[in-house]
């Protein structure tokens, strides 16, 4: 990622929108691409790799969350969504997706691109000078490359939402994580939605890792208080 110009690139189908949040990041600093359909969208992708993503899910041509969920698995990229579905539901279904943040239209461009300075600032603190790969009861995780590796060599791909909260405990193993503290690590809108979306990619996690969903070993819940990872890790 380039540190004195970072890439975000916008899918919305309204040549307004696209043109007020190019004009609004260009102006803070940031490099952009824009594309109205999703096809021209994913033959881009092919040959760049932006730092973000600005995903409507009204689109055209495709799925927004089918999307949504494709990028998390297969981009390192942060995806925000920018929707004018203002329900509850479907904000959690987005953030479930893979999803980083979600804001809702109309809104005001500089709180667009106040998000998504917060994500590049959290993703540089994540892959900056540390270590890449955990070692934990077995298993490899692969913050570089989003995949965790078993004993026997088998790969599984997480997305880059569910390493954010993967991250989060294996950098704070045997502590109890509070739900307000992984808001403030995470970021976005505390709330039943929040709460919800972090319960799901904790439970994703939990069965990647082939956790019995009754009595986990690795990711303990600790009711009205939190969660714990227990476990030793080590990096490199």
């Amino acid at each position: 990622m380039t540190a004195a110009q970072p890439h975000v690139a916008i899918l919305d189908d309204e040549p307004e929108i696209r043109r007020m949040l190019s004009d609004a990041l260009e102006e803070a600093g940031f490099r952009t691409t824009s594309y109205g359909r999703a096809t021209e969208f994913e033959a881009a992708l092919k040959r760049m790799a932006p730092d973000v993503c600005l995903v409507d899910l009204g689109l055209p041509d495709r799925d927004g969350l089918a999307l949504v969920h494709r990028l998390a698995l297969e981009s390192g990229a942060a995806i925000i969504i920018i929707s004018g579905r203002a329900q509850v539901q479907d904000r959690v279904t987005g953030l479930e997706l893979g999803a980083d943040d979600y804001i809702i239209k109309p809104f005001d461009p500089a709180e667009v691109v106040a998000r998504i300075r917060a994500r590049l600032r959290k993703h540089r603190a994540d892959a900056g000078p540390a270590a890449q790969v955990a070692h934990f009861a077995g298993w490899r995780a692969h913050f570089d490359r989003y995949i965790l590796v078993d004993a026997a060599g088998t790969e599984t791909p997480f997305s880059h939402a569910e390493g954010e909260v993967l991250r989060l405990f294996l950098d704070a193993p045997n502590r109890l994580i509070s739900r307000a503290q992984m808001q403030e690590s995470l970021g976005g809108a505390a709330g039943e939605s929040f709460d919800r979306a972090m319960d799901v990619r904790i439970s994703r996690l939990r069965t990647k890792l082939g956790e019995d969903p009754k009595n986990p070993r690795l990711i303990k819940t600790i009711y009205g208080a939190g969660y714990i990872f227990l476990g030793e890790v080590r990096w490199e």
